[in-house]
C-alpha cells in the first residue's frame, strides 16, 4: 500500500485565516465566540456564534462573488491557500490521477435562505438563475475542481458533522490503493442564517449564552456545558503519494496513517460508545498502531451532554480506563463548523505535532465528574513531543469517523 503524505493546508476560520494565526489563537485559549452581527439577531433566542472574518471582496471580483455561495467563496480561498503551501504543479499528464474530495453539511445555505425569504416573504416571481448551481453541495468541490483542472474523481461528502473527516480519509484511501497520486480534501460550512439557526435552535443543542461572557458559553466535558456554538469556515489540505511529494522536495507536515469509520445503527441523533469505540479502534488497526502509540486526541467534543459522556467512555474503552492522553476539544474556541469541522480539528492536531504544543479545552472550568479524562483545561500546553495524533468526529446519523497521523 502507498503512503500518504499532508503536504499543504489553507484554513477560514473563527480563529485566523491562516494556519499560523489560527493555531497561535487556538493556544492561546481564547474562544473566537461572539454575540451575532447578522441583521436577523433580533428574531433568534440564541444569539451567539463564531463567525469567520471572511471578507469576499478581498478575494474575487464582485461579477464572481454573485456566482457563488460563501461556503464555496471561504472553500476556493482555502484551497488556495493549501495550493500555494504544498508550492505543487500538476502537469497535463497527471490531471486525471489528481480529484477533489470535499465535505458539506448542507451546502449553500445563504443562497438557500436568501431564495426562501424572496420566495415566501417577498412574493418575487423569479429568482436568481444560478439558485441551484449556488446551492448545490458539490459546488465548493466542482469549483476547486475547474480551478485547478483537476480531472480525477471529483466527489462531495454530506454527513453531517463528519462530512470533511470522512471526505478526508476517503481520499487517503483513493492515494493509499493507487487510484489518485493528488487529492485536494476538506470542508466548508456557513450556516449562520436565520433559518439555519432556528433549525439548530429547535434541536435543543445550542449552547446558552454564558451570562458573564458570551465567549465561554461552549464548555466541553464541563458539569454546566449546555450544548454547541455555530461557527462557520473552511479547511483543506493537500493530499499528495509520498514518493511523488518526496521527488520534488515538498514539505511534508505529517503522513496520514489511519481511518476507520462505522455506524451507530441506533438513533438519529443519540451516539453510542460502541460506534465511536469501533471507529477509533478501526482506524489504530489501519495506522497498525497501538492505543499507547498516540500522544494526543483532539475531540469531537460538541459539549452536549450526551456527547460528551459517551465520547469519553469511548476513548477509555480503546485506551483504558487510566487513560492519561491528552484530549481536548477546540471547538470550545472555534465553535462547531459542521461539514468543515472534521478538516479543522484534523488540521489543529497536525499543528499539534508541527508546534509541539497541545492546544486547551477553553471554559473547562467545573469539570463533569463522569468525563475524568485529561481535558486540557482552560491553558494550551507547549514543549511536548507530540508525535502521532488522532481526530474524532461524531456525526448526527450514527455516522463516525476517525483520523490518525504521525509526523515522519
Amino acid at each position: 500500500m502507498r503512503r500518504v503524505a499532508v503536504t499543504g493546508m489553507g484554513i477560514i476560520s473563527p480563529m485566523g485565516n491562516t494556519s499560523y494565526n489560527f493555531f497561535e489563537n487556538l493556544i492561546s485559549g481564547v474562544p473566537a465566540v461572539k454575540r451575532i452581527t447578522g441583521t436577523f439577531a433580533p428574531l433568534l433566542n440564541v444569539k451567539i456564534a463564531a463567525e469567520a472574518d471572511f471578507d469576499p471582496t478581498e478575494h474575487f471580483p464582485i461579477k464572481q462573488i454573485r456566482t457563488l455561495d460563501r461556503t464555496t467563496q471561504m472553500a476556493l480561498v482555502a484551497a488556495k491557500q493549501a495550493w500555494s503551501d504544498s508550492g505543487i504543479v500538476i502537469g497535463d499528464d497527471e490531471q486525471k490521477r489528481a480529484g477533489v474530495y470535499m465535505g458539506t453539511g448542507l451546502g449553500g445555505a445563504q443562497t438557500i435562505d436568501s431564495m426562501l425569504c424572496s420566495v415566501y416573504k417577498d412574493n418575487v416571481s423569479r429568482v436568481n438563475p444560478l439558485s441551484v448551481v449556488k446551492i448545490m453541495c458539490n459546488a465548493p468541490a466542482s469549483h476547486i475542481s475547474l480551478q485547478y483542472a483537476l480531472r480525477g474523481p471529483c466527489l462531495t461528502f454530506s454527513i453531517a458533522c463528519a462530512s470533511s473527516a470522512v471526505a478526508i480519509g476517503e481520499a487517503f484511501r483513493l492515494i493509499k490503493f493507487g487510484q489518485a497520486d493528488v487529492v485536494v480534501a476538506g470542508g466548508t460550512e456557513s450556516m449562520l442564517t436565520l433559518s439555519s439557526m432556528k433549525s439548530w435552535e429547535s434541536l435543543g443543542v445550542l449552547a446558552r449564552e454564558d451570562d458573564q461572557n458570551p465567549a465561554a458559553s461552549c464548555k466541553p466535558f464541563s458539569m454546566d456545558r449546555s450544548g454547541f456554538v455555530l461557527g462557520e469556515g473552511a479547511a483543506v489540505i493537500i493530499l499528495e503519494e509520498m514518493e511523488r511529494a518526496r521527488a520534488r522536495g515538498a514539505r511534508i507536515y505529517a503522513e496520514l496513517t489511519g481511518y476507520g469509520t462505522t455506524s451507530d445503527a441506533h438513533h438519529i441523533t443519540a451516539p453510542t460508545v460502541e460506534g465511536q469505540s469501533s471507529a477509533m479502534r478501526l482506524a489504530l488497526e489501519e495506522a497498525r498502531m497501538n492505543p499507547q502509540d498516540i500522544d494526543y486526541i483532539n475531540a469531537h467534543g460538541t459539549a452536549t451532554e450526551m456527547n460528551d459522556l459517551v465520547e469519553t467512555q469511548a476513548i477509555k474503552i480503546v485506551f483504558g480506563a487510566d487513560c492519561r492522553i491528552p484530549v481536548s476539544s477546540t471547538k470550545s474556541m472555534h465553535g462547531h463548523l459542521i461539514g468543515a469541522a472534521g478538516a479543522l480539528e484534523l488540521i489543529a492536531a497536525i499543528l499539534s505535532m508541527q508546534h509541539k504544543s497541545i492546544p486547551p479545552t477553553a471554559n473547562l472550568k467545573t469539570p463533569d465528574p463522569q468525563c475524568d479524562l485529561d481535558y486540557v483545561p482552560n491553558q494550551g500546553r507547549v514543549g511536548l513531543n507530540v508525535r502521532v495524533v488522532m481526530s474524532n468526529s461524531f456525526a448526527f446519523g450514527g455516522s463516525n469517523a476517525v483520523l490518525i497521523a504521525r509526523l515522519v
